[in-house]
């Protein structure tokens, strides 16, 4: 069980690079940085204030590598998150159009591979304490 233990803790890890890099990029260079034209002020603040909580998010991820087996609550918790997050940018592609690969991608990791991987860590967590 502990070589799954470090799969798991090396799966996360890599997952939390996505909201890292793309936190950081959206904290930096703001909402420009993916309208490649100038933006309105408050879409700009909006824009850097989600990528903020997008990062402290991956903070909150990061946390709980240490003891994977044992972050159930918080992992769960902010799995949810991710999962809503999603939902709302199905909604976005459902009502709007489709978004750039990108997007597309962050899709496919919120509505698929964080619900998998919240199930995996649910798992270990049971078995470990059995």
């Amino acid at each position: 069980m502990t070589w799954e233990r470090r799969l798991l803790q090396a799966v996360v890890a890599l997952l939390c690079l996505i909201p890292f890099t793309t936190a950081a990029a959206g904290i930096l260079r703001g909402a420009e940085w993916l309208a490649h034209d100038a933006v309105r002020p408050d879409l700009d603040s909006h824009f850097r204030y989600l990528s903020g909580v997008f990062l402290g998010m991956a903070l909150g991820f990061a946390s709980c590598i240490p003891a994977i087996e044992r972050q159930g609550a918080r992992f769960r918790l902010l799995g949810i998150m991710v999962v809503i997050g999603g939902l709302a940018r199905a909604w976005s592609l459902l009502s709007v159009g489709a978004p750039s690969t990108g997007h597309l991608v962050g899709l496919c990791v919120e509505l698929g591979a964080v619900p998998l991987v919240l199930l995996w860590q649910a798992s270990l967590q049971r078995r470990w304490r059995g």
